[in-house]
C-alpha cells in the first residue's frame, strides 16, 4: 500500500468526524461562526481527499505530486484557509455561547 494512500485513509477519520460535528453546531444554531467552521471543516477535508486522490492516481490531468500544478494550489489553498477557519469559528463561537456565573 502506498504511504500517500496510509495517511490520507488516516486522516480522513477525524476530517469526517470534524465535518459533521461542525455539521451539527451549524445545524443547531445558524450563525456566522458555525458557517466559518463547517467550512473550515470542509477545507481539511478537501485536503484529505486531494491527497487520496494523489495516492491513487484519480484525475491525471491534475499531475498529482508535480510543484505547479492545480493539486498544489488547491492542497495548499484548502490548508491555509482550514487551519485559519476552523479554529476561528469554533473559538468564537465558544466565546458567544459562554455563561459568565455572576450573571
Amino acid at each position: 500500500m502506498n504511504i500517500t494512500l496510509l495517511k490520507g485513509l488516516i486522516a480522513c477519520v477525524p476530517a469526517t468526524l470534524w465535518l459533521l460535528w461542525s455539521a451539527a453546531g451549524f445545524f443547531r444554531g445558524r450563525t456566522v461562526w458555525s458557517v466559518l467552521q463547517l467550512l473550515g471543516a470542509g477545507c481539511l477535508l478537501m485536503v484529505v481527499i486531494t491527497h487520496i486522490c494523489e495516492a491513487l492516481q484519480l484525475l491525471p490531468w491534475m499531475h498529482w505530486g508535480a510543484e505547479h500544478s492545480v493539486d498544489h494550489y488547491l492542497d495548499l489553498s484548502s490548508a491555509v484557509l482550514g487551519v485559519m477557519l476552523l479554529p476561528l469559528g469554533y473559538l468564537c463561537q465558544r466565546r458567544r455561547t459562554r455563561r459568565f456565573p455572576f450573571n
